[in-house]
């Protein structure tokens, strides 16, 4: 387990070098004492580990910039790809002070070692496109949703996987996987959504996809009052969501999302072992009586049974489905 005595943790993301792997995630100061106030709080830290057990604690990587600036007031979840130029760039959230942190934004910052990061002055800032996606001026939920760049070389080029809600539907069921390309890395345009709304999600956070034992297949987080009415009157829990896929550009369907863990544990993340054992990795959320935890458990081994992926929750005996 990963648990800092003075920062709360949470969501996550992982780089693996081949020789280590690197954990970025989300901190603030236990100082705040609830845990409600950490989002505006966040910076990103990072740790690194040969098995994904043991990790060694390293200087923090990104923290909020200089103002003005569209991450002055936080920085939030982000995912990290090495270039064809050796380099490695991390993708990440940004919310502001100018506007109280309503917006959120994408862009990046590149490291030689994993360990130094550098802004870039002209790094892209990404923002949803009003054609497809709610922004702050349309939107129908508390914030403008565009955050936690999942990217990844696929099909054609390099994708990044956005958590976006569209602009048309009903309100609580707009949450789609948002989408933009690049062809470098530095330069990005804005895709049509790869799910309709309508699934049953109001957001759809902190999206992965993966080839888990040659099958793809995506994951997500979503929350018990983050679900439609409609999904959360079949059954009100939320937790880490899996979903079939054809491939992992999608287009997805997420209507027949099934649910990985309830909301104890949070912010899944597939990650291949030393051994080629695919494991899940997620943060603990809520305890048994419902208080915020902060830490990030040990692996835990997933597999295939009838066409859907499944965690083994028996390593960890202190979490059930």
């Amino acid at each position: 387990m990963f648990r800092l005595a003075s920062s709360w943790v949470w969501d996550f993301w992982i780089a693996d070098d081949g020789e280590q792997y690197h954990l970025f995630f989300l901190k603030a100061s236990r100082a705040l004492l609830d845990p409600n106030r950490r989002h505006f709080r966040a910076s990103i830290g990072h740790a690194t580990s040969t098995d994904l057990i043991t990790w060694t604690e390293q200087a923090d990587a990104v923290v909020a910039g200089d103002s003005p600036a569209f991450d002055d007031l936080a920085t939030w979840t982000g995912s990290v790809v090495q270039g064809d130029d050796g380099r490695w760039r991390m993708f990440y959230t940004g919310v502001s002070r100018a506007d109280g942190g309503l917006s959120q934004r994408i862009s990046s910052v590149v490291s030689d070692d994993l360990f130094s990061w550098h802004r870039e002055p002209d790094a892209q800032v990404l923002e949803p496109d009003s054609r497809w996606y709610e922004t702050a001026e349309s939107r129908e939920w508390p914030d403008q949703a565009w955050r936690d760049p999942w990217v990844f070389r696929g099909e054609r080029g390099w994708h990044m996987l956005i958590t976006a809600r569209a602009n048309h539907g009903d309100p609580d069921d707009r949450g789609v996987i948002g989408h933009a390309t690049s062809t470098d890395l530095t330069h990005w345009t804005i895709e049509p959504p790869l799910s309709n709304p309508g699934a049953g999600f109001g957001q759809v956070e902190v999206l992965q996809t993966a080839l888990v034992d040659g099958r793809a297949v995506g994951i997500f987080s979503c929350l018990a009052p983050e679900l439609a009415q409609r999904r959360s009157d079949q059954d009100p829990v939320g937790g880490i969501w899996a979903f079939a896929a054809d491939s992992l550009v999608g287009p997805f369907s997420l209507e027949d999302a099934y649910r990985l863990t309830d909301e104890r544990l949070y912010v899944g993340t597939l990650v291949q072992d030393r051994a080629g054992q695919w494991q899940l990795l997620a943060f603990e959320n809520y305890d048994g009586e419902g208080g915020f935890v902060g830490s990030i458990i040990d692996p835990l081994p997933v597999t295939w049974a009838d066409g859907r992926l499944e965690v083994d929750l028996t390593v960890n005996r202190a979490h059930s489905r």
